[in-house]
């Protein structure tokens, strides 16, 4: 690699770097007003954990990324054990993303528990498999290592990913597969309870509708995810690889806490008869029966 080599990739690491930082200390301030009202002024709840969890775990990744490269110089044998953390913090993060994406399907869905002991059951497999591609693509020097470059001005370490694209686009399949379950069936939901409103003259229920359209966001986003992973390992150009980082070091750890965020925010300043209480105790959604008691008072025909 030549000198003139090694300072592009070194700007571009940078360039990369600055907007991670940026990006999420700016999101992070911006919800947190909202986030001291919701969760640390009200009694804990399932919600507003796993909200903490992918809130403060998505900024610590975030930021490590940013920082790691050429931001701040880490010695070669400490950036490899920082990188494998890393891998294996998106792994995690993707869970409890996941994990939430599934207990809003079990409140939208009458709070059934078939569809809940499904989905769960459906997605251990897919924990299992993350876990094994952690070991096997990341967690092996031979597949994943970094390279530390040093030129007379600077010193910087870099990925190195020494096998193709095939396992990575292997691992893939039953993840992107496994989203397209829980699109579907929120779709699926959404057209029922459209349906049902229609015919009975009553309001749409804005939280159903809120959710069906972060699991379609969601999606999209995973997907891309997804497919800049596989990319990454096909030994793509240093700018391409620089801004597929971005992506996949903001998008993510954006989307689902505002997930959160967002319906509590709508329920605070919505007309419920209970909006004293926290949106997963609430009856507007996870009581169907009483909600549409509620919409039956207060809809104007």
């Amino acid at each position: 690699m030549s000198e003139q080599e090694v300072v592009a990739g070194l700007r571009w690491n940078n360039n990369a770097g600055v907007p991670i930082i940026t990006l999420m200390l700016y999101e992070y301030l911006l919800l947190l007003d909202k986030e001291v009202n919701y969760v640390w002024k009200r009694p804990p709840s399932l919600m507003s954990c796993l909200y903490l969890v992918v809130r403060y775990l998505g900024l610590f990744l975030a930021l490590l990324c940013g920082f790691w490269g050429g931001l701040l110089y880490i010695p070669e044998s400490v950036s490899y054990a920082l990188i494998v953390l890393i891998e294996w913090g998106f792994s995690v993060y993707f869970w409890f993303a996941e994990a939430i994406l599934i207990w809003r399907l079990y409140a939208i869905c009458d709070q059934s528990k078939l569809l809940l002991y499904v989905l769960v059951g459906l997605f251990l497999p897919i924990v299992a498999l993350s876990i094994g591609t952690d070991i096997y693509l990341y967690s092996r020097r031979s597949a994943f290592s970094v390279k530390e470059i040093i030129t007379p001005d600077a010193k910087y370490c870099t990925l190195s990913f020494n096998i193709g694209p095939m396992p990575a686009i292997y691992t893939s399949i039953p993840i992107v597969c496994y989203d397209i379950l829980l699109v579907v069936l929120a779709a699926a939901i959404l057209a029922r309870h459209l349906k049902e409103q229609r015919e009975t003259h009553m309001r749409i229920n804005t939280y159903m509708v809120m959710i069906v359209r972060y699991h379609i966001l969601y999606f999209v986003l995973n997907l891309t995810n997804q497919i800049l992973l596989v990319v990454l390992w096909a030994h793509i150009p240093t700018p391409a690889m620089s801004l597929s980082e971005l992506f996949n070091d903001t998008a993510p750890f954006i989307l689902a806490p505002r997930l959160i965020i967002s319906i509590w925010d709508t329920h605070a300043k919505d007309d419920c008869v209970e909006v004293s209480t926290t949106f997963e105790d609430c009856v507007c959604l996870t009581s169907p029966l009483r909600f549409e008691q509620h919409e039956m008072v207060s809809i104007v025909v």
